[in-house]
């Protein structure tokens, strides 16, 4: 298992000013990698999580989005995202006017329309309404 973020991930996203990471769980690398590059982020998750210097922390469901959370965002990602919150991940970026990025865990397939794009250790998918 990695535990250090993925760089090329981290200069995709990086490619944004203002991000909102979905689901933060207990990974919070790449999130803190984006602050350390200067970005805003803000992480959700379900539950209470701590969240790195520089990242703001805000409890929220993506599956009952409090909006406000997402309407500054450039962009808005989820790493490992499960086929289940893909969706929901992707309306809460459309109706903030963000771009929507997830990376999925496994075998698990993008079940929403998206662009993969191939990076050393994963697929990232862009789900962008465009």
């Amino acid at each position: 298992m990695h535990t250090e973020p993925s760089v090329a991930l981290v200069d995709r996203l990086g490619e944004y000013d203002s991000l909102v990471e979905v689901g933060v769980g207990d990974r919070p690398a790449v999130a803190a990698a984006l602050a350390d590059r200067g970005r805003t982020v803000t992480a959700t998750d379900v539950a209470d999580r701590d969240a790195p210097a520089g990242v703001r922390f805000v409890r929220d469901d993506v599956t009952d989005p409090t909006p406000a959370v997402y309407r500054d965002a450039d962009a808005v990602y989820a790493l490992n995202c499960p086929p289940e919150l893909q969706r929901p991940t992707a309306a809460v970026a459309a109706t903030a006017g963000a771009d929507c990025l997830f990376t999925t865990l496994g075998a698990d397939p993008a079940v929403i329309d998206a662009d993969p794009e191939t990076l050393p250790r994963h697929t990232l998918f862009d789900a962008t309404t465009r």
